[in-house]
């Protein structure tokens, strides 16, 4: 019996020394924490990168093959400048604000990296700047097939400069948002909303497309307007799903912990099943009521649920994931039916998808966040989606009474391939 004792008493002193080395070894550095950040930071900006060739892929097919160079043309344009402008002074805007401030300061970014900040600099500029990348092609879709290029980049510059680092600030930079409890975990407001606020003033300034309604309002048939190719607004809307992971998942903003990396990994769980969620609820709705199942709606359906979990995709179940993303998914839905009736040409879905269920994902928040409120969401959601219209709207109005927005007629019945770039996709076809 003694020997029995002594037997257990030796199991427990192993089984506990095991157990603290193992602590031990998951007990990470200073050193190790930085490098482990760093690189979640800059391997999330590669996967967030993604997303501007998902978005150009999706834009490219669902344009008129008239029209695909430009597409192409107007996404990497976009990339590039909103990159620079936003290292020049667009950071320094949203990180710069004072504690409870709506301000940040006109400085060019520089590097400040140290132990002490648990991350590089330039690796937290660079996944920043692919966020406001994504943003400005949230835009670029929704006015597509008529803008004239240059004046796009213009506004592109401006939205990244100006536009998005202000209110993005808001909350992410410590500015009044953030003292007043807001919450948007990854920017279903922050991010998508406020692209799609721009987006709405973008389609009401430059009006619809030729022929794209009928002399009283009703929506015409889209066959002078079909989509150039199916196929690549898939692989767009994959590589869009694939970014996902990066966007909320390294919005943890740090991997050295324990607990960090069982956030990513719950949030890619919340993520993954919110977009399917709504590519099901999307497929279903569309065979309910039209009699067919619309793949343009699944597609979007996937966009709109992933976009309704970004602001919270961390505290949710898994179950009320998919609920968000499956209700996302029908909001986009009859938001699109909406906009069709009151003649807003939204050429790519942008601003169901993006403004209508960001909105949705960001009010919802409560329910899983007891930190914050309604009230509190519904004032950032206000604030951020008034901002960016307000001067977008004077910005393309600006744009259209200096230098001109719209493409001529004539451009526009020979196609944007001709007219602005002067070169065209499908040659062969053609």
């Amino acid at each position: 019996m003694i020997n029995l004792i002594k037997k257990i008493s030796l199991s427990i002193v192993i089984l506990f020394s095991i157990t603290g080395l193992a602590s031990a070894e998951t007990t990470i550095s200073a050193e190790g924490q930085y490098i482990f950040n760093t690189l979640g930071f800059y391997l999330g900006g590669v996967l967030v990168a993604f997303m501007a060739a998902g978005f150009c892929m999706l834009e490219c097919g669902l344009v008129t093959t008239k029209s695909v160079s430009t597409i192409a043309a107007k996404n990497i344009g976009k990339f590039a400048i909103a990159s620079i402008v936003f290292f020049l002074c667009g950071y320094n805007l949203a990180y710069g604000i004072p504690e409870g401030g709506y301000i940040g300061s006109f400085k060019i970014w520089s590097d400040a990296s140290e132990i002490g900040t648990g991350y590089s600099d330039y690796s937290d500029w660079f996944y920043q700047a692919m966020f406001v990348c994504a943003t400005v092609s949230i835009v670029s879709g929704a006015v597509a097939e008529r803008i004239k290029i240059w004046p796009f980049f213009i506004f592109s510059a401006i939205m990244a400069a100006f536009i998005y680092p202000i209110s993005m600030g808001w909350q992410w930079g410590g500015g009044w948002l953030a003292t007043a409890g807001f919450s948007d975990f990854a920017g279903s407001t922050l991010v998508h909303a406020c692209g799609g606020a721009a987006a709405l003033a973008g389609v009401i300034v430059l009006g619809a497309r030729a022929g794209r309604f009928g002399k009283k309002g009703e929506t015409k048939s889209l066959v002078p307007f079909a989509a150039s190719s199916i196929p690549l607004v898939t692989l767009g809307t994959f590589l869009l799903w694939f970014g996902w992971f990066g966007f909320n998942g390294f919005s943890q903003l740090a991997v050295g912990t324990f607990d960090d990396i069982t956030a990513i990994s719950k949030i890619a769980v919340n993520t993954h099943l919110a977009g399917a969620a709504g590519t099901v609820t999307a497929a279903i709705v569309t065979r309910l009521i039209g009699g067919k199942t619309d793949i343009i709606m699944m597609l979007n359906g996937a966009l709109a649920g992933l976009v309704a979990i970004t602001a919270e995709p961390l505290n949710p179940s898994p179950i009320l994931a998919m609920v968000i993303g499956s209700i996302g998914a029908i909001i986009m839905y009859f938001g699109t039916k909406f906009l069709e009736s009151k003649c807003i040409d939204d050429v790519v879905g942008a601003i169901p998808v993006h403004m209508f269920a960001g909105i949705f994902g960001t009010l919802v928040v409560p329910i899983s966040n007891p930190d914050t409120t309604f009230g509190t969401q519904l004032t950032g959601v206000l604030s951020v989606c008034v901002f960016s219209f307000v001067l977008s709207y004077i910005v393309f109005r600006a744009l259209k009474a200096t230098i001109g927005l719209r493409i001529s007629a004539q451009a526009e019945k020979l196609g944007t391939d001709v007219a602005e770039v002067g070169v065209k996709a499908y040659a062969i076809r053609d």
